[in-house]
């Protein structure tokens, strides 16, 4: 019993300092902009072009693709700083030098860009109501909030994977911006899957968002929540098999640094 209270200390000790840490350099001023301010501008770019291109019945395909996309933001570039910090600011030999215990270090670091993630998503919901009339009164909200969540957490699970890519890469936030905008588009995001050629839409149903965005679409357009479950469920098992390669790479990672004598360079 004490070394599962210790882990779950561990767990939650490191998910906040490390979220603290990801935004140490940031004022409240700022850190409420990149929240409010960068859903909407993506919002406003994608909905005006994609109905200027297809019509403005189409409206609510593009608020509601760019609204759950949105937890990409924390999703990718939140967990895979908040790992790959760890080297840059020079902590990780410090990290890897305690008996603590690793799945509870590696998993903490995605736990508050869940929430920071699905928070970026409910405001991105708000502008699409307020400014750009999106009609949720069919909504089930229940389970647009549980869509939500599971689709926050599976990107967080490519985000893992990728913060553990960042570990061996020099540019890994190339990479970030790289896998960011690839889901803009194989997401079904702003390009209707069914319109994609068949190898994107291969891509696009092994990468998390789709199949939340898919459901997310329904939920608004009036289906219950067990009717999209199976794709919430296949959503959820795309995230945790991204986070559980995320985690073998992440221990590769320590075996071979202590192997080679250095945590600095891998």
């Amino acid at each position: 019993m004490k070394k599962i209270a210790n882990n779950f200390r561990l767990f939650w000790q490191g998910a906040v300092l490390a979220y603290v840490a990801l935004f140490h350099w940031l004022r409240p001023t700022q850190y409420a902009a990149s929240k409010i301010i960068m859903p909407l501008a993506q919002m406003f770019f994608f909905v005006y072009l994609g109905t200027y291109a297809t019509g403005a019945g189409n409206a609510s395909f593009y608020i509601i693709g760019n609204a759950i996309q949105i937890t990409a933001v924390s999703g990718i570039f939140g967990v895979t700083m908040s790992i790959g910090g760890e080297r840059n600011e020079g902590t990780l030999p410090y990290l890897f030098g305690t008996p603590a215990n690793r799945l509870m270090i590696f998993l903490g670091r995605a736990f508050m860009n869940i929430i920071d993630g699905a928070l970026g998503v409910v405001i991105a919901f708000i502008w699409g109501v307020v400014l750009l009339g999106l009609d949720l009164s069919h909504t089930n909200l229940g389970g647009l909030a549980a869509t939500i969540l599971i689709t926050t957490i599976s990107t967080c699970g490519l985000g893992l994977l990728l913060g553990s890519l960042s570990l061996i890469t020099v540019n890994v936030m190339f990479v970030n911006n790289f896998v960011y905008f690839l889901l803009l588009i194989f997401s079904g995001a702003n390009v209707p899957i069914n319109q994609l050629p068949a190898w994107m839409q291969a891509i696009s149903y092994v990468l998390p968002l789709t199949r939340g965005i898919a459901a997310g679409r329904l939920l608004v357009s009036g289906a219950n929540l067990a009717s999209v479950a199976p794709l919430l469920w296949g959503e959820l098992g795309i995230g945790l098999i991204y986070g559980f390669l995320g985690y073998l790479l992440f221990t590769a990672f320590e075996v071979e640094a202590k192997r080679r004598g250095t945590l600095e360079i891998f």
